[in-house]
């Protein structure tokens, strides 16, 4: 799957051009539905052996991100720690809700998330016409 294999080097790459790349690409993305997050990540796992494990939460969660954006639409980005045990972890959501996460990888606070821009944020820097900023 060719998002799998483009979120291997992004997976590799300091957070915060994770983060710059992630704003770029988010642009003109209408925000995913939990129904369309999920078949994203649904996909991605059974295409995709290494986004599957375990281990590859910032792999899988890229790649779910990437197919998301593909198809038009953008979920949020996270990535978060958690003290008892301590993990760090990343994931999709919409809405604030991890999308196919287990529960015992809940209850991490989210560090970094990159969300789909809001309708008018994505008219652009002037906001929507008639000046509503």
């Amino acid at each position: 799957m060719l998002c799998a294999a483009v979120a291997a080097p992004l997976a590799r790459a300091r957070p915060r051009h994770i983060r710059a790349v992630l704003h770029l690409l988010r642009r003109g993305a209408a925000p995913a539905t939990p129904e369309q997050t999920a078949a994203a990540r649904h996909a991605v796992v059974t295409a995709s052996a290494r986004c599957a494990a375990a281990r590859s939460c910032l792999h899988r969660s890229l790649a779910t991100t990437l197919l998301c954006r593909a198809h038009g639409t953008w979920p949020t980005w996270c990535t978060g720690v958690r003290t008892e045990p301590f993990g760090a972890h990343a994931w999709v959501a919409v809405d604030g809700e991890p999308i196919g996460e287990p529960a015992h990888e809940r209850g991490y606070t989210t560090i970094i998330s990159v969300p789909p821009l809001s309708r008018d944020r994505r008219r652009g820097p002037e906001g929507p016409p008639g000046g509503g900023w």
